[in-house]
């Protein structure tokens, strides 16, 4: 069997959150006797159409992005080649140029939508944009939700509640090299103190404003990794606070960001508003085993983190409740119970071989049914 991934970008020129599930599906699905082709944009599509970990990676020229969305001409005549050639057609969504090559070159093969997000910042553009959005998710086979949460609090999956699945995003381990002692022994040194993590892009959403206001009453220091482009606010504004307990890492290797998920005392992820629709930071931090404080959104990310059980789940925007969790992790007992659940939730429910059978199953009974027709 031949699955084409479309979506915007993907390796080598980005390799975010949708791009690493995108490699995980086609990384996996090779044990299941499922290849794999990536179809995405790129500003030097010669470069970058490589193959990675097993399927190829092609691109199309990207002519222009307007309000994040990229377009391209070339982009229908090749996902109308590699569309004739593939067994299913699994589109990750949104992007609305990708509604546009399903409507305009039909595949004529089952198709699956994995609905990562709506689309939250662009609330003008999303009203222009709504009726080809349901003409391209009414004429898909499947649609596949990230999580439980996310199908029950979006009103568009709603409308297409009798064609979703719920496949949760999984990791693997294997990908996560465990960091050496003496890398450790370097962190240790550098923060004594216990310490509470976050690791992200720094963008809008992710509610690092209320973590640094949280942050003036909790006796910890607070490690921010990740660049972005809300750093110099957030900055300007833990100066200003006059704090000496955040610390902006930048960006860190994959050895480094192991090495302070082992070491803190808790994973902190106050994200606010609905564009973080899962959050994969949480499930390296599951991964880990390490206890977790996010922020009730209505999306995966009270999936994966589970309030009381895996760690604390506050109000959005809340900084006395962010801190009165962080205080409450730092209390004897309470962080061990959280990261023993933590790690089981991991083993149970959010490891990529789970995702990638589920995604595999699913192909194989939509082209069952096609055979079948």
């Amino acid at each position: 069997m031949r699955v084409l991934h479309v979506f915007k970008t993907y390796h080598p020129d980005t390799f975010g959150g949708v791009e690493r599930t995108i490699h995980a599906i086609a990384k996996g699905a090779l044990a299941h006797g499922i290849q794999s082709d990536v179809l995405s944009l790129s500003r030097d599509p010669a470069a970058n159409t490589v193959e990675f970990d097993g399927h190829m990676a092609y691109k199309a020229k990207l002519d222009l992005e307007f309000a994040s969305t990229g377009f391209s001409r070339e982009a229908f005549s090749m996902f109308k080649n590699l569309s004739a050639k593939a067994d299913v057609v699994h589109y990750h969504f949104p992007w609305p140029l990708m509604d546009l090559l399903h409507l305009l070159h039909p595949p004529g093969k089952p198709t699956i939508v994995t609905y990562h997000s709506d689309i939250v910042k662009q609330k003008l553009l999303l009203q222009l944009y709504k009726p080809l959005m349901h003409r391209f998710l009414s004429s898909v086979t499947r649609i596949v939700a990230t999580s439980p949460n996310y199908l029950e609090s979006s009103e568009v999956l709603q409308r297409y509640r009798d064609k979703t699945d719920v496949i949760p995003i999984g990791l693997d381990e294997v990908d996560y090299p465990r960091a050496p002692q003496e890398l450790k022994d370097h962190w240790r040194s550098r923060f004594p103190k216990p310490f509470f993590l976050f690791v992200g892009v720094l963008r809008y959403y992710k509610g690092l404003h209320t973590l640094i206001e949280a942050a003036k009453n909790v006796d910890a220091d607070i490690l921010i990794a990740g660049e972005g482009p809300m750093e110099g606010q957030l900055k300007a504004r833990a100066t200003g606070a006059g704090l000496t307990n955040v610390h902006f890492l930048g960006a860190v290797s994959d050895l480094d960001k192991a090495a302070l998920l082992e070491l803190c005392t808790a994973f902190v992820f106050p994200s606010h508003m609905r564009s973080e629709a899962y959050g994969l930071s949480l499930v390296e931090a599951a991964m880990f085993g390490k206890p977790m404080i996010s922020c009730e959104i209505g999306t995966g990310t009270s999936f994966v983190n589970k309030h009381g059980e895996t760690g604390i789940v506050v109000p959005p925007e809340d900084a006395g409740a962010l801190a009165g969790a962080m205080l409450e992790m730092m209390g004897q007992n309470v962080a061990g119970r959280f990261s023993r659940n933590a790690a089981s939730q991991y083993s149970q429910k959010l490891r990529s071989a789970l995702m990638v059978r589920s995604y595999a199953n699913a192909y194989f009974a939509l082209w069952r049914a096609r055979a079948g027709s």
